[in-house]
């Protein structure tokens, strides 16, 4: 009898504000690039400081060619997906002769949207509202709308709202169907995009960093939103030899709890318990994970809590631990997919990126974050970290496929 089947990466697409297209992200993260900038978004006025790291070179007509009138954060996601199908070699005629699951994680929806619509039900009432806004701000309709861009009606869609976390959500529900065979491929990730709600929201926190996004530094002071979509394709390993496919990367295994202790404060033990399960399930031990994709949001109280997790777990030299929202800023729902875009560059192109705007480590955190420069390394295993609100932790173990703990 044979095991559950092996599932690899063949596909990657990213929309972020330090690249479109896998080319151009890989080179960001390579040169440590940070794309902030004053918000664009919304109306400021009334804000201290209004910094985030915003996509401001998409042109949804390059990548986007079914239904109009998409969302910004169905846009991303959409492109992002059509990005991955195109890296994996597949056409939209190959996916519709296999059974498929679309995964896709976000915070806000359609953020953008429900801004415009809360704007014009203050302003003129419920009679205001545009029904074609209302329409979309399904947070269901994201991955309905990467179905509706392949033509797929015969597939599973799920979306997931777990915050800061979803993007792992949803790599993990895709790795499940295919492992199980329920699935022949499996387009997972996250979205969203910079809305006035959720900068409110963290402003409100007192989480916003004025400037900067400094994770494990002993000066940060927040972090900064962001905006994009990381997709992954997902396919047996089976399937992808089958068709000659180039594989970027296995996914071993995952790790899911809920410590729910506190509705904004992570929990060291919740994430240790989580980073003990992924390992578990992705069969590998401490010494063999070579980076740590960290959440590393850049608050004081996220930073040391995952780094004393960390330290818990792999003990006193720990893996070198990445903060890549350093230079993505804080990307919501889409923050974990292109954290797992970023760990296939890793375990392909032999370097680490780097943990940027870094001044001096913070001695309660105690890790090598990568500081400001990358690295040449050979790296086979990354831990893939991701927590959200409400102690929603997800962490995603990825290998470079042709070496196996």
């Amino acid at each position: 009898m044979t095991g559950p089947e092996r599932v690899v990466v063949t596909g990657r697409g990213v929309v972020s504000s330090i690249g479109t297209g896998i080319g151009e992200f890989t080179e960001g993260l390579r040169s440590g690039r940070c794309a902030v900038g004053p918000v664009t978004a919304f109306d400021t006025t009334g804000f201290d400081h209004a910094n985030a790291c915003e996509v401001t070179d998409f042109v949804p007509e390059r990548w986007i060619t079914g239904p109009a009138g998409l969302g910004r954060a169905s846009q991303f996601a959409v492109a992002a997906a059509r990005m991955a199908v195109a890296d994996a070699g597949l056409t939209d005629a190959d996916l519709r002769e296999r059974r498929g699951h679309i995964g896709v994680g976000t915070t806000n929806g359609e953020g953008p949207d429900l801004d415009r619509l809360s704007a014009q039900s203050v302003e003129g009432g419920l009679a205001a509202m545009d029904p074609a806004l209302a329409g979309r701000v399904g947070a269901d309709r994201l991955a309905a709308a990467v179905a509706g861009e392949f033509g797929l009606w015969d597939v599973e869609t799920a979306v997931f709202t777990t915050a800061c976390a979803a993007g792992n959500y949803a790599i993990g529900a895709g790795f499940d169907a295919i492992r199980a065979g329920d699935a022949d491929f499996a387009l997972a990730g996250g979205t969203d995009a910079v809305c006035r709600q959720s900068f409110a929201s963290f402003y409100r926190l007192g989480i916003i960093a004025p400037d900067r996004c400094r994770p494990f530094d002993a000066d940060r002071a927040g972090i900064l939103n962001g905006e994009g979509s990381g997709m992954l394709l997902l396919e047996s390993l089976t399937s992808a030899r089958a068709r000659g496919a180039r594989v970027f990367a296995e996914v071993l295994g995952y790790g899911m709890n809920c410590d729910a202790e506190h509705p904004t404060q992570p929990d060291s033990a919740g994430v240790e318990a989580c980073i003990e399960l992924a390992l578990r399930d992705a069969g590998v031990r401490t010494g063999d994970v070579d980076l740590i994709s960290a959440h590393g949001t850049g608050t004081k109280s996220n930073d040391v809590t995952e780094a004393q997790a960390i330290r818990a777990v792999y003990g006193g030299r720990p893996p070198r631990t990445v903060g890549w929202k350093s230079m993505l800023g804080h990307t919501m729902g889409a923050a974990a997919a292109l954290s797992a875009v970023a760990c296939t560059v890793v375990l392909t192109e032999g370097f680490i990126p780097p943990t940027v705007n870094h001044r001096r480590t913070d001695p309660e955190c105690a890790i090598d974050c990568v500081p400001n420069r990358s690295v040449p390394a050979d790296v086979r295993v990354v831990q893939n970290n991701s927590f959200a609100f409400n102690g929603n932790n997800m962490i995603v173990v990825l290998a470079r496929p042709e070496e196996r703990p």
